[in-house]
């Protein structure tokens, strides 16, 4: 698709990105909308600087990829994509 950024419909909450069944479907919503730079902004992961610790991780390539490729659909690094993730999972499965 041909869709100029201005024509694209901004997304200004989480809540409004639906659930997708496939990866065409996700693919055909994100053809016509994008993050709004604030919400964009506002999920970037910044890591307490007081403490880090390194870890390795061992993913299949074509996941690796996967996971690169929505990262930069999101504008996001793609690290820093995987540690939102956990986080997010981790605050659900502690309010569960």
């Amino acid at each position: 698709m041909d869709t100029a950024p201005a024509d694209l419909k901004p997304v200004k909450a989480w809540k409004d990105v639906p659930l997708f069944e496939s990866e065409e479907a996700e693919a055909k919503f994100w053809a016509t909308h994008q993050l709004e730079a604030r919400l964009m902004l506002a999920s970037i992961h910044r890591a307490d600087v007081r403490e880090s610790t390194t870890i390795t991780l061992r993913f299949d390539p074509r996941m690796l990829s996967r996971i690169k490729r929505v990262a930069r659909r999101r504008y996001l690094n793609y690290q820093s994509m995987i540690k939102q993730w956990l986080s997010e999972r981790m605050e659900q499965e502690l309010k569960d």
